[in-house]
């Protein structure tokens, strides 16, 4: 696809002014930190860009995707989801900050300017993301912080949309397109009145499908028979954590911690093990918590983890979230690094395979039909893994801002009731692994970051 093709392609990006179901119940029982539905993004680059030149790309930015100069207006009352609307006061300079970090500048430091960004709060009467231009990294480098709501988007989405509006070289690119559209405004009452619009429209057609569907799983009673053997499964009780040491508490405390390697070699350590490359990324993460229980006296059995399941194709990554969230135990009670990956290749075929895997995605109306407290209870409840991971693929070919190369993405996901989260996406051939930490859980961060490098090591010399 050539510039002017992805150019074009960002015309269907956002441009759904309603909230999906499943963006909706994120934005409503978004309760930070604890509860948190925001996260951080870091980009790694080369050099420090040019200050004006940055401006002047998101002032371009916020054109071509008017979302980022949007904000959430919610209904007076739940009769829908609520909607994006421009921000009638939108001020980019609110939005895009200049920081430097104190002398030496190290990576450290800066993931902990980037923990302190996220933990504080976005201000969500505005378009809910803020960008830090940071200066005076260890070898004349910088980074680019972003904290943002996950309502914008998931990770996917963010790599497809870094390849479409960031240059192909350093240079100034003075064709880039700008669109003309006329202004969103809806309002409190414009989106209550819009919304129940919806709802008394759509109401037949809804009676249709329900009725189709019940007259299919009357004609198909084995298949519901092995849907709701599935959704005992998948809706039941979450797998009980038997870890004493990864156990959570208000989850108030992020710290992050990094890792990364080179593609191939993951991939070639997947493959001799029979899995795949997330099957070696997670095995690895399970490996650095097993060595971390056993230096704090534990022998680690399996524990629960938390999986986003992609329910889209990459092209259709243009914006919000779709995916569907697996709750099983993972193989961190398996020692062996070669059978740790084959267990949970096996783990992960059986919960893709659930027939009610979108179980979640077919209540997630209901809930936002509750009061926003008592949707955050109910997910609250589902919660209670030790471990959250993802992973995509990210760009392939070099990228630049303002004159400076984007050399690497770390992605930190908040902790929605889980102890660690991880995060993995491919950069030019390189896995970039970010992890929040729980820092009232892990009272030894240094252990906690060296032992997760043994476990990535660990996995990599299988290849």
């Amino acid at each position: 696809m050539n510039r002017d093709e992805l150019w074009a392609d960002l015309e269907n990006w956002g441009r759904d002014p309603v909230l999906s179901e499943l963006d909706a119940l994120m934005w409503r029982t978004d309760r930070h930190p604890e509860g948190a539905w925001s996260g951080v993004v870091i980009l790694m680059l080369d050099r420090v860009p040019d200050w004006e030149r940055l401006r002047a790309a998101h002032e371009w930015f916020v054109e071509i995707v008017p979302r980022f100069a949007q904000r959430v207006v919610d209904p007076v009352i739940p009769v829908g989801t609520p909607m994006w609307e421009d921000d009638p006061s939108f001020d980019l300079d609110f939005h895009l900050r200049r920081v430097s970090l104190p002398a030496p500048g190290t990576h450290r430091q800066l993931l902990e300017l980037a923990q302190t960004i996220g933990l504080t709060p976005l201000d969500r009467s505005r378009p809910p993301w803020e960008g830090y231009l940071v200066e005076g990294l260890e070898g004349d480098r910088a980074a680019y912080v972003v904290h943002a709501h996950h309502v914008f988007m998931d990770g996917l989405a963010l790599a497809r949309l870094h390849e479409r509006v960031l240059n192909v070289g350093r240079e100034h690119q003075p064709d880039k397109p700008v669109p003309v559209r006329a202004p969103e405004r809806h309002g409190p009452l414009g989106v209550t009145a819009q919304q129940l619009g919806r709802q008394i429209a759509g109401t037949p057609k809804a009676l249709f499908q329900g009725g189709r569907a019940l007259t299919n799983a009357a004609l198909h009673l084995r298949s519901t028979a092995d849907y709701v053997s599935s959704l005992a499964r998948v809706a039941g009780p979450p797998p009980k954590n038997p870890s004493k040491i990864l156990r959570g508490g208000p989850r108030r405390m992020w710290r992050f911690g990094t890792m990364e390697c080179e593609f191939q070699h993951l991939r070639r350590a997947a493959k001799a093990a029979g899995g795949t490359l997330n099957d070696a990324y997670v095995s690895a993460l399970l490996g650095g918590l097993r060595r971390y229980c056993a230096a704090k006296g534990e022998d680690l059995q399996d524990v629960p983890i938390s999986m986003p399941v992609a329910m889209r194709a990459a092209a259709d990554a243009t914006g919000g979230n779709d995916f569907a969230a697996a709750y099983f135990l993972v193989p961190s009670g398996v020692e062996d690094p070669k059978e740790r990956i084959r267990a949970m290749h096996e783990r992960v075929d059986h919960v893709r395979s659930e027939p009610a895997l979108g179980f979640l995605g077919a209540i997630t109306p209901i809930l936002n039909r509750t009061p926003s407290a008592v949707a955050a209870a109910i997910l609250g409840s589902v919660g209670g893994a030790v471990l959250t991971t993802s992973s995509w693929p990210g760009i392939t070919e070099d990228r630049y801002i303002a004159g400076a190369r984007f050399d690497r993405m770390f992605v930190f996901a908040p902790l929605p009731g889980t102890v660690l989260t991880s995060a993995m996406c491919t950069h030019c051939g390189v896995c970039c692994i970010a992890m929040n930490a729980d820092g009232e859980v892990f009272d030894d961060l240094d252990l906690l970051w060296s032992s997760m490098q043994e476990g990535l090591d660990e996995i990599l010399a299988l290849g």
